[in-house]
């Protein structure tokens, strides 16, 4: 159960126990309350992995507008990929998709894993702009910092990492890719935006029959 949630669940049941009797709630009504409160809260943690919040918003009126900007992320990966030739094996949209695939996220492109862990600077560069895209598409049509990337950000530092160039080089490059992907989102906006509705409309949410697993754009 999640530290988050399992402290509001406690704050509303200390609520309930306060303010319950003078409103004339019964005390029986509020055991229920309480029961069915941490109960669910169970079975997310047990069922979903503590993900039920993000499965409940994904289905209710506005869900929608929360896929689109997890498409938005990862069709940005998934053209820059097929920009710089590297193969996509899947994109998932949503976090029902990633639970059904086994992760902990609201989205995912998963690329072939490198060929090695220390990589030449080109490919470096390859992948400092695919793995940099998603952000970029993001802040490109929401004219905002991007909500997602942690992930991103981490794989590109360890690639960085242990590349065993210097700090001042790895920064460089980076922000050179950034410049570089941002420049290819911007002439190819359309594209991005209707790959973005196509993954939309193929993410599966609760009570909604759909594929779990989305092929990656053509």
């Amino acid at each position: 159960m999640a530290p988050a949630s399992a402290g509001l669940a406690v704050l509303i049941v200390a609520l309930l126990a306060v303010i319950g009797p003078p409103l004339g709630i019964s005390p029986w009504i509020i055991t229920v309350l309480a029961a069915l409160l941490l109960g669910s809260l169970t079975l997310d943690a047990a069922r979903y992995g503590g993900r039920g919040g993000h499965l409940l918003a994904e289905t209710l009126p506005g869900g929608q507008r929360r896929l689109r900007r997890i498409a938005i992320h990862e069709a940005g990966h998934a053209l820059a990929a097929a920009d710089d030739n590297l193969p996509v094996r899947q994109v998932l949209v949503g976090s029902l998709a990633c639970l059904r695939a086994g992760l902990s996220s609201n989205g995912s492109t998963e690329f072939e894993p490198p060929a090695s862990a220390k990589l030449p600077l080109e490919e470096l560069r390859r992948w400092s702009r695919v793995l940099q895209a998603g952000m970029v598409a993001e802040q490109l049509c929401y004219d905002e910092p991007a909500l997602g990337g942690g992930d991103d950000r981490a794989l590109l530092g360890r690639l960085w990492g242990l590349s065993g160039h210097d700090v001042d080089t790895a920064q460089r490059e980076q922000r050179r890719a950034r410049r570089e992907v941002e420049q290819r989102l911007r002439s190819q906006r359309q594209e991005l935006e209707i790959q973005a509705d196509r993954l939309v409309q193929l993410a599966p949410r609760l009570g909604r029959p759909s594929p779990a697993e989305l092929l990656p754009p053509a």
